[in-house]
């Protein structure tokens, strides 16, 4: 004969009752959460639509080949008209303001084996020749001690405002 406890059957009808409670209770979350996506705008908001298309827009581009090239060159046509529109100091073909703003940086203190206004330094680059020292002032120069960047690191200065300053640079060596 089987005894069935009468502590087995109120555990019973109690875990019973919990899980129809949990089951209404889940029941009545699904419905909350119908009626509150119901409730939500459809359209989506247009500054919030430009929000992610400025956060998700490439900060550059990858090119290969000829098209990488193409894009290349454009890029440097592109720099090389944006610094040919601006003049750096105001034009100015007074070489020894330029050197105080750009060149006196490097050339002061001998800076990346830049030359110093001592004229023992720059004995062989006279010897080359004043056109020389230019072309390679505006070209930028890699030599055995350090490295011209083109025009002095500034893209705006002109091809006259190099020449003035070295020119200036040479006249007043120590």
């Amino acid at each position: 004969m089987v005894y069935v406890r009468n502590t087995d059957l109120t555990f019973l009808k109690n875990f019973t009752l919990v899980i129809i409670g949990l089951a209404i209770l889940a029941a009545l979350l699904i419905v909350v959460a119908l009626m509150i996506h119901n409730r939500a705008p459809t359209e989506p908001s247009p500054i919030a639509e430009q929000r992610v298309l400025d956060r998700l827009t490439p900060v550059g581009g990858v090119y290969a080949g000829e098209t990488g090239a193409a894009a290349m060159a454009a890029a440097a046509d592109a720099a090389r008209a944006a610094a040919a529109s601006q003049v750096a100091y105001g034009g100015t073909l007074d070489g020894g303001v330029i050197y105080q703003q750009l060149c006196g940086a490097c050339h002061t203190s001998g800076a990346g084996g830049a030359p110093r206004m001592v004229r023992a330094e720059w004995t062989d680059r006279i010897a080359q020749g004043m056109d020389v020292m230019v072309q390679h002032s505006i070209d930028g120069f890699q030599g055995d001690y350090g490295i011209m960047p083109p025009r002095g690191g500034n893209p705006a200065l002109t091809d006259e405002q190099v020449e003035a300053t070295v020119v200036w640079m040479v006249d007043n060596l120590q």
